[in-house]
């Protein structure tokens, strides 16, 4: 599934804005899973639960407040630091490295960022077994958004505050549809980031995201060959 992009509306585009889990690497990595279990033992040991009624809260948590960690901060004045190191401790060795995107990334014409609701250490790792850390300007990670998640929007006013970066001439693109209504509202050309062969039923991406769908622009199972096909129009 690619909804083939037209080079023309990308004309103006001078800033590229992407997210970093399940988006810049492909969620057939399973990348995250690593990242998920280790916040449901966070929430284990910190609360005495069992890990069944562990992830119970984790989830509840993530839906109440967008992220495990704030709702840990509010509920429980959890360390942040100590939660980001802990739930990041992982094996980034499961990540293939794309020389295909990073040259696709590379063509781009303008500044390109990453934008994450994870930490810089954590989006640095994972960008440099990709083979692609050093075609990006910066990382905006949490801590740089103030510990408020995206999609809340003053994390996005933040991050274009920092880069001077102006919503019309920029594009985002995102996992996860919920994210890109505020940047739909600020004028970004917007790409929402499938599972290949995805199924709209897919509960675990999609959530309640189908709802989301008047602030998607393009949707494509393939980052790569999007990128290629804007590149080479």
């Amino acid at each position: 599934m690619t909804n083939r992009p037209d080079p023309h509306r990308f004309a103006h585009v001078t800033e590229w804005v992407f997210d970093l889990d399940n988006t810049l690497y492909p969620h057939h990595s399973n990348l995250f899973s690593q990242i998920d279990v280790r916040m449901t033992e966070y929430v284990s040991q910190l609360l005495g639960l069992p890990r069944e009624e562990a992830r119970k809260v984790q989830k509840e948590l993530y839906r109440a407040y967008g992220t495990t960690l704030k709702g840990l901060m509010e509920r429980y004045r959890v360390d942040p630091d100590d939660f980001l190191q802990k739930v990041h401790d992982i094996d980034y060795g499961w990540l293939d490295p794309d020389p295909a995107l990073g040259e696709a990334i590379r063509a781009l014409p303008g500044r390109k960022f990453i934008f994450t609701n994870g930490s810089r250490s954590h989006a640095e790792r994972a960008a440099r077994q990709l083979g692609i850390l050093d075609h990006f300007e910066d990382i905006f990670d949490i801590v740089a958004a103030r510990l408020t998640p995206k999609p809340a929007a003053g994390t996005y006013d933040l991050f274009l505050d920092l880069h001077a970066v102006a919503g019309p001439s920029a594009v985002m693109f995102e996992d996860l549809a919920r994210n890109l209504r505020v940047p739909k509202a600020l004028g970004m050309t917007t790409v929402l980031v499938v599972p290949r062969n995805f199924e709209p039923d897919f509960a675990d991406i999609w959530e309640a995201d189908r709802e989301e769908k008047d602030h998607v622009d393009y949707v494509t199972d393939d980052l790569t060959a999007f990128l290629t096909a804007l590149v080479a129009g």
